[in-house]
């Protein structure tokens, strides 16, 4: 098991990424602890990993509130002892399918601070732990927006750009203690319910040629949409949500011990570093 004996919150467990990420880490060993804005849905999926074997426990956790978080850190290492992970995956609303010149300053600007705010809270009620401990995994996550251009996605991008450049400032200030700071930056899976939504939306809206598509028919649009965008990638597909799970465990493993202060693209190739 990869992730043996060590202790993981995983913040936005209900989430499709974050659910993904949890019975990931379970599976490799890991006592996980969820933490979301609904009980009721972040119990489900701990509940899910019991029965799978595994250990989990759930939390309400406002992840804009510190005190919240960091009271809940602390829980954990009262706990568990320690706490060797800590994985982001909270989702932020953007507005999209509206251009930037047609939005407000608040609507621009408050969802990249949201985003932001929640992934520099969360770091930094763990980091507490882990600079004590001489260890420990933080990982961020983004989507492809952070280097591709999209029109009309508002501040999704922006907000994407913002936490890989805190991941990379993270990780040079916690290098020293021993901590990793990691960022996964995936494009969106298929099987993944909020982005079948989001696709759907740009198919109705979207006639550039990148993301091309039959614009009369919707339903087929979409179908045209997730292959376009599979066709530019160099795997000819796109990411399914356990192989996110997968290379989310991957990373926070000992096995990738040498890697801080990067960006693991999961984009079957959509981004060629």
């Amino acid at each position: 098991m990869l992730l043996k004996l060590k202790t993981a919150v995983v913040y936005g467990a209900a989430g499709s990424v974050g659910a993904a990420v949890a019975r990931a880490f379970a599976r490799e060993g890991a006592a996980v602890f969820l933490a979301g804005r609904r009980l009721a849905r972040v119990q489900q999926v701990a509940d899910q990993i019991e029965l799978a074997g595994g250990t989990a426990h759930a939390a309400v956790v406002d992840a804009l509130d510190e005190a919240a978080v960091v009271a809940h850190a602390d829980a954990i290492v009262e706990r568990a002892g320690q706490l060797d992970i800590s994985f982001n995956a909270i989702a932020v609303d953007h507005i999209q399918c509206v251009p930037l010149s047609r939005m407000t300053e608040a609507e621009v600007v408050g969802p990249v601070a949201r985003r932001v705010a929640t992934h520099l809270l969360t770091a930094r009620a763990a980091s507490r732990h882990m600079t004590a401990q001489g260890r420990g995994v933080i990982m961020t996550f983004t989507a492809d927006a952070a280097r591709l251009a999209f029109p009309e996605v508002g501040s999704f991008g922006i907000a994407c750009a913002a936490v890989e450049g805190l991941t990379r400032s993270l990780a040079a200030e916690l290098g020293p203690y021993g901590i990793r700071v990691v960022c996964l930056r995936s494009m969106g899976s298929p099987d993944a319910p909020g982005t079948e939504g989001v696709w759907k939306l740009r198919a109705d809206r979207t006639t550039s040629p990148r993301e091309g598509y039959d614009a009369g028919n919707t339903e087929r649009s979409t179908a045209d949409l997730v292959d376009s965008r599979a066709q530019l990638t160099l795997l000819g597909r796109l990411p399914m949500l356990t192989e996110v799970g997968n290379v989310a465990a991957m990373m926070a493993s000992d096995h990738a011990s040498p890697l801080t202060a990067t960006v693991v693209n999961l984009n079957c190739g959509e981004i060629a570093d």
